[in-house]
């Protein structure tokens, strides 16, 4: 399957989406439902979100909130998630503070015919900003090099938002943050996840134990596979993003092919999960926005949902264990997810972009022609980039060491 990131839209009579489409999916079903249980959800979730939002804007002007129709621009939303939330169970372990050892960008192009979701590595050597912790008013100076998972330390989620919009030079206007806590909730709320794998997964330090083949995973199974680093691939925090994109593919997969977005009761438990264990920015934290945008993402097909990693080596004597930029691929990537200009992974056999013009046959008493199509453009690779599709169903790597 081709991995590819284009124009044009396709119609699917079955929606799909990330946890944030999933709620905004159940609120859709509520809000232009006439039942009691529909409005109960509806008042209950925005409360639950209102009371859990966060405010990313650091007195900046916020976008307008759109009404209940299709979103009609792109967006980009980013996730974070962290490694020690106080409610978290002491099982997960301990440490001085709390970092963003998840962070995935979400860009979905205008047109709503694609959307690219980037896994940038815990590890990652990046220049940090200047922040300021909106609770205790501490202050933090510029760094230069540092792992991006120490933004969190540094000011919250809006530092999150602020490290990676200048990393990648795109406005990020929407913010999620997830507890380990939530991802076990929220993986029980949709029945569990397929997860294949090519080899037994033995991790002790994750907890993981998991036979080669396929096993469906939830609950506390499901994020020791989302955590575990030392029983996938190479034992970097790379191999552990493969095993995440993996996760996340087949996730969608499940979602639409086992009802989810049809079942009201699964709806509503997930909505109930995500507003419990998800705190939205305030500019997120909305029931028209996340409809409208629900509405955008409604007919973006699994081949066109594609998961990349940040480009990066683990191979820099400089930053022993760390992720270094491979600084041009992401530089390339980035501009070409700000103008919404199309590309595949490597690997991949470029595919003809939609709408290309169709032989039309015409035929009289005496003659028949065909009309011969324009040529088609091609969508080239993005050279140095990892990463699937959703419609990919590859298997994990387990760790050979």
């Amino acid at each position: 399957m081709v991995g590819i990131a284009r124009h044009g839209r396709l119609k699917r009579s079955n929606p799909y989406a990330t946890a944030l489409k999933l709620v905004a999916a159940m609120l859709t079903v509520a809000v232009v439902s006439t039942s009691a249980v529909g409005a109960v959800a509806v008042w209950s979730f925005s409360k639950t979100v209102d009371d859990n939002a966060i405010d990313i804007t650091a007195g900046d002007t916020a976008e307008p909130v759109p009404q209940l129709e299709s979103y009609e621009n792109g967006f980009n939303i980013l996730m974070v998630g962290i490694d020690n939330d106080a409610t978290q169970s002491a099982a997960y372990g301990k440490r001085d503070g709390t970092r963003n050892d998840v962070n995935i960008l979400v860009h979905v192009s205008a047109d709503h015919s694609n959307a690219v979701v980037v896994s940038i590595p815990r590890d990652l050597i990046v220049p940090h900003p200047a922040c300021t912790d909106a609770e205790s008013g501490a202050e933090f100076s510029a760094m230069a090099a540092r792992p991006i998972n120490e933004a969190m330390s540094r000011g919250g989620l809006p530092c999150v938002v602020k490290t990676v919009s200048e990393l990648t030079g795109l406005t990020i206007p929407y913010a999620g943050l997830i507890s380990f806590n939530g991802v076990v909730h929220m993986s029980d709320a949709v029945g569990g996840v397929p997860i294949c794998l090519d080899a037994p997964i033995n991790d002790d330090s994750a907890g993981l134990y998991l036979p080669a083949g396929t096993s469906v995973v939830a609950g506390d199974t499901a994020l020791a596979f989302l955590r575990s680093r030392h029983g996938v691939g190479d034992q970097s925090d790379l191999a552990r993003i493969s095993s995440q994109q993996i996760y996340m593919a087949s996730l969608m997969r499940t979602v639409q092919g086992n009802g989810t977005l049809t079942s009201i009761p699964t709806l509503i438990n997930l909505a109930n999960a995500a507003a419990t264990n998800i705190k939205l920015s305030t500019s997120l934290a909305n029931i028209d926005t996340m409809v409208s945008m629900a509405l955008a993402l409604q007919d973006i097909d699994l081949d066109r949902l594609l998961f990349v990693q940040y480009p990066g080596t683990t191979g820099d004597s400089n930053f022993p264990g760390k992720v270094v930029p491979l600084e041009a691929v992401a530089a390339e990537m980035f501009a070409k997810l700000a103008i919404d200009e199309p590309f595949t992974l490597p690997g991949t056999t470029p595919t003809p972009t939609p709408d290309a013009p169709v032989p039309v046959e015409t035929s009289t008493p005496a003659t028949t022609e065909t009309a011969i199509p324009a040529p088609q453009p091609t969508v080239p690779a993005l050279n140095g980039l990892t990463g699937q599709t959703a419609q990919d169903d590859s298997c994990a790597q387990a760790s050979t060491g």
